[in-house]
């Protein structure tokens, strides 16, 4: 086998927040993939960076009174921890704000505007008449222009999906000032994608890119290409672009260059030759891992870019799809957005690691870390069959054999089969096909737990004539586990190290197909505990204490007849089944304050609520409070939502959650108000 030069990336992580497990997925599938391909010999390099420029670092880091560099640089040090935290081992992590990205993004910049692919152009532009400053499109929200849901993003709605430009939309409003933005004109830098669309649809249907990401991709191509905007106006935290002063490197610029920055960090300080990974005829191989929510920069953007500045592109791009949580989109309230830290602060990494690779493909679906799943197959899988091969034989192995193994492979039958099936599992590894590797791990795995049940050396033991066919089997069985834990290495860094240490022996490609005979092992000591479902009710609890910190008592009923209900006009009822105190302690009761309400064309009882449930979050609900508050009545003011209601379609849109009233119905109804001092995103106790 011939040694390859590799160099792999994840994408870069945006320097104003925390990492989470979203995250977490593209990074583990990343590592376990690197991982493999240094086991197997090559010359691999994973890098990485933070992705530090932009208005939302600028805005973020005023807020807190630092300066952009002093906030970048404390990120960066959290998201180090982060990754360090679940094994991820990167050879170089670095930031977009280095000298060398500027560089790198200067000489590209220059190249293409000497090649003829840089123009100019006066653009009309939403502007903040009080912060002066032009307004991204996530920094102007409004009422969408195409369904008219309130208070959305302003180049995108939630409730229809329908794009847009932020001048389009109604009602509009800065989400930095909140004041009503004005046009404003420009001149801008564009960068001509459209002279690179054959060159693209060639490279896209070249095989550097999965079937799903290449069909996607001709929507683009059908529409035409457009000019890329790649310059903001000041203020703006990013690199200045030569020869044009007050204008900078959009972010999305310069972000894909820092895989360079990090990469030629990397070689300066460790004597690695760049160009030979980079040159145009370099024969080494690039390959990016990204969200498929990236997919357009990745795939077209960055290799025009590299096209035109005659500079090689990557083999491939390998796109993963979302992680959901319980089979629903991560939430705040629910608990399930969980940050790095705080599942790192309850449970084992390693678990995640497995349960992720054992779900992961080569295709884009997206992943859904199902909690019980998660548990079920990690105390199966890990705990139940791989660690338990190793402490059912280690022991007797120590107390009764000297603690070494003996010289005879009791099943030369059986230790080629796991020898064999190698190849076909790096196979595996090597297409990105994680989860089948895992199944044919856990069939072999099945295999010795089999084999171990079938000799039962707890009864040979005791017979004194059969110490010898003991001391066989138990050997047999710890070989099997260590070309188990050989295989499940890229997966289980941590868990592999520990068995390396009880083996006396490396985990690698040029020694696992031969057993280890006469060889002393260390004591066993447990390698992994079962997942604790206590810990994982305490991981989501502290998941929803990130979006509040202070907690509101409120009387939630009106009268003393009144029950709490939907809004809706019903009659009153009585009180009939009763529910435990554990179920009602399920309901996630959160002040929201009313930010938009509206009347809903061709409903008769229907209000259409924009929520602030604290956290920066928004929710849109549909109450049939109509009868009773006219929608000048409702803005501005704090209601009781049901946070964790789940999601409900209606024809008039997504209504998410369900707002509190009492009362016996129609004009008699009233939505519940907490005491003054509440805010949103308190929880209602």
């Amino acid at each position: 086998m011939s040694t390859r030069k590799i160099l792999v990336t994840s994408a870069l992580p945006y320097a104003n927040g925390s990492i989470h497990l979203g995250h977490m997925l593209e990074h583990i599938q990343t590592d376990i993939w690197a991982r493999f391909q240094k086991a197997r010999g090559h010359e691999c390099y994973f890098v990485c960076a933070d992705d530090a420029h932009g208005t939302p670092i600028m805005l973020k880091a005023q807020e807190q009174g630092i300066t952009p560099e002093q906030m970048i640089a404390r990120t960066q040090i959290e998201h180090e921890a982060d990754f360090a935290g679940f094994g991820i081992d990167f050879d170089n992590y670095y930031s977009t704000h280095s000298d060398e990205n500027r560089e790198f993004a200067s000489h590209i910049y220059t190249k293409l505007h000497d090649n003829g692919y840089i123009k100019r152009k006066t653009i009309s532009q939403l502007f903040d008449p009080e912060k002066q400053m032009f307004l991204p499109d996530r920094f102007v929200k409004g009422d969408c222009p195409k369904c008219g849901a309130l208070d959305q993003n302003g180049d995108s709605c939630d409730v229809c999906g329908a794009t847009y430009s932020p001048t389009e939309v109604k009602n509009a409003r800065s989400v930095v000032s909140g004041a009503t933005p004005v046009l404003k004109d420009s001149e801008h830098y564009f960068f001509d994608l459209p002279a690179f669309s054959q060159m693209l649809q060639d490279w896209t249907r070249s095989g550097s890119l999965q079937e799903e990401m290449a069909n996607k991709l001709q929507e683009w191509f059908k529409d035409g290409l457009q000019m890329w905007d790649i310059s903001r106006d000041a203020p703006y935290f990013g690199f200045e672009i030569p020869g044009a002063p007050g204008k900078f490197f959009y972010v999305w610029l310069d972000a894909p260059i820092g895989y360079l920055a990090s990469f030629k960090n990397l070689c300066d300080k460790t004597g690695i030759d760049f160009d030979s990974f980079w040159k145009l005829d370099s024969d080494a191989e690039v390959y990016h891992f990204i969200g498929k929510d990236i997919i357009y920069f990745h795939s077209l953007f960055w290799p025009a870019m590299l096209h035109g500045a005659g500079m090689r592109k990557p083999n491939a791009i390998f796109a993963h799809g979302f992680v959901t949580v319980n089979g629903a989109k991560m939430s705040k309230s629910r608990g399930t957005f969980i940050k790095a830290r705080t599942y790192l602060d309850h449970l084992n990494p390693e678990y995640l690691r497995y349960y992720f690779a054992s779900k992961l493909s080569s295709s884009i679906i997206d992943l859904d870390l199902n909690l019980d799943d998660f548990s079920q197959k990690v105390n199966a899988d890990l705990v139940g069959k791989v660690v338990n091969i190793a402490s059912r034989c280690a022991s007797f192995i120590t107390k009764r054999f000297d603690g070494s193994l003996s010289a005879t492979v009791a099943e030369p039958a059986l230790m080629t089969e796991f020898v064999n099936a190698g190849e076909s599992i790096a196979e595996s590894f090597e297409n990105r096909e994680f989860a089948r590797a895992i199944r044919d791990i856990m069939t072999l795995a099945d295999k010795a737990n089999q084999y171990i049940d079938a000799k039962a050396p707890w009864v040979l033991v005791k017979d004194d004539s059969k110490q010898q066919e003991a001391h066989d089997v138990c050997s047999m069985g710890i070989n099997l586990f260590r070309v188990l834990m050989h295989y499940l290495k890229p997966v289980l860094p941590l868990m592999a190290a520990e068995t390396e240490a009880f083996l006396n022996s490396e985990l690698n490609w040029s020694n696992y197909k031969l057993p280890l005979t006469n060889h002393a092992i260390n004591p066993f000591k447990a390698l992994m505990q079962r997942v604790d479902p206590v810990k994982i009710n305490a991981m989501l609890e502290a998941s929803k204490e990130n979006l509040q910190q202070q907690t509101v008592t409120t009387d939630t009923t009106v009268g003393k007849t009144a029950k709490v209900e939907k809004a809706s006009n019903t009659e009153r009822e009585p009180i009939s089944d009763t529910i435990s105190i554990d179920d009602f302690a399920k309901i996630d009761l959160r002040v929201a304050k009313i930010i938009k309400a509206s009347a809903v064309e061709g409903a008769d009882k229907l209000v259409q609520l924009q929520l602030d449930i604290g956290g920066g979050e928004t929710r849109q609900v549909f109450a049939g409070i109509k009868a009773a508050y006219s929608p000048e009545q409702l803005e501005g003011r704090l209601t009781v939502m049901v946070a964790n209601l789940a999601p409900r379609k209606m024809r008039f849109g997504l209504s998410e959650g369900m707002v509190l009233a009492a009362g016996p119905g129609g004009s008699d109804l009233f939505i519940l108000s907490p005491d003054e001092g509440a805010q949103p995103g308190m929880r209602v106790k």
